[in-house]
C-alpha cells in the first residue's frame, strides 16, 4: 500500500484483488488441553472490555486471554462481511465472553471508501467499535457500489483535488456513509470532524503499510491465532483452530 493513500485515487483492481484470502486449509496451530473459563469483574462481560493496541486495532475481551485471535479486515471486502455475518456474535458470546479468548480488528485499509469507513468506526467510544464495524459490514455491498459508480463516472477523481480535510467527507456524503453513520448515533458534524482530522488518515495508512510489510499481511481477511497466522479464512476453519488452541 502506498504511504499516499488518503491522499490519492486507488486502482479498484488492485483494492479488490486483496479481499478474498486463502482457502480453509490446515493452519499448524497445534492442539492444546482445553481450558479453564475466567470470570469477568462483577457486574461484567468480557465483550464489555474494550481497548485499542498499540498496533492500532480494537481488542475485545480479557486482556490476559490465553488464546488471541486476531482479524485484519476491511470493509470494502465480502468475505469480511460474510465472516462478520456468520461469526462475530458467536466469537462474542462462545469465545470472549468465556475468558478464554480476545478478539481483536485491525483495519486493512484496501480503497478510498475503505479508509472512509474505516475512520467512521473509530469515532465514537471505544465499546461502540465492534456494533459500527459489524453495522457497517453489513451495508458494504450498497456504499462501496456507489463508489465504485462514482468512480466510473470519474466523478469522485475532483473530490482528490479538494483540500485533504474535505476529500473523504465529500465521499462520505455521495456514498450514503455520514448518513448510516447518524443513524448509529453519531452526529453529523461529528461525523465530518472524524473524516476531515488528517492525522488519523495518515495513522491508518501507516498502520497498513506496516501490517502489509512488517505482519505480511496480503489480503482481507486475514488471521492470527498466539500471533500465528492462519492459512484459511472461513468461520468454520478459525472456530476449529480456536478450540484446537484450548477453547473447548
Amino acid at each position: 500500500m502506498s504511504k499516499s493513500l488518503y491522499l490519492a485515487p486507488i486502482a479498484l483492481a488492485l483494492a479488490l484483488s486483496g479481499c478474498g484470502g486463502a482457502a480453509d486449509t490446515e493452519s499448524g496451530v497445534t492442539s492444546g488441553d482445553a481450558l479453564e473459563t475466567v470470570a469477568a469483574p462483577d457486574g461484567q462481560q468480557w465483550s464489555q472490555t474494550v481497548s485499542i493496541t498499540e498496533a492500532g486495532g480494537y481488542v475485545m475481551g480479557n486482556p490476559d486471554a490465553p488464546i488471541k485471535l486476531v482479524e485484519y479486515m476491511s470493509l470494502t471486502c465480502g468475505a469480511c462481511a460474510q465472516f462478520g455475518d456468520q461469526a462475530f456474535d458467536s466469537i462474542r458470546e462462545d469465545y470472549v465472553n468465556s475468558g478464554r479468548v480476545s478478539f481483536e480488528i485491525r483495519n486493512f485499509v484496501r480503497d478510498p471508501a475503505d479508509l472512509t469507513a474505516a475512520l467512521l468506526t473509530r469515532c465514537s467510544t471505544e465499546q461502540a467499535y465492534f456494533p459500527l464495524a459489524k453495522s457497517t459490514l453489513s451495508i458494504f455491498a450498497e456504499f462501496f457500489q456507489k463508489f465504485i459508480d462514482l468512480n466510473n463516472s470519474g466523478e469522485v477523481q475532483k473530490y482528490y483535488e479538494l483540500p485533504e480535510n474535505e476529500r473523504f467527507v465529500k465521499i462520505g456524503e455521495e456514498i450514503g456513509l455520514i448518513s448510516a453513520f447518524t443513524s448509529q448515533g453519531i452526529s453529523e458534524d461529528q461525523a465530518k470532524a472524524c473524516l476531515a482530522d488528517t492525522d488519523k488518515l495518515k495513522q491508518l495508512t501507516e498502520w497498513t503499510n506496516s501490517y502489509a510489510n512488517e505482519d505480511n499481511v496480503q489480503g482481507t481477511p486475514t488471521f492470527l491465532i498466539n500471533g500465528q497466522q492462519v492459512e484459511g479464512t472461513g468461520w468454520n476453519l478459525i472456530e476449529t483452530k480456536l478450540k484446537e488452541a484450548g477453547a473447548r
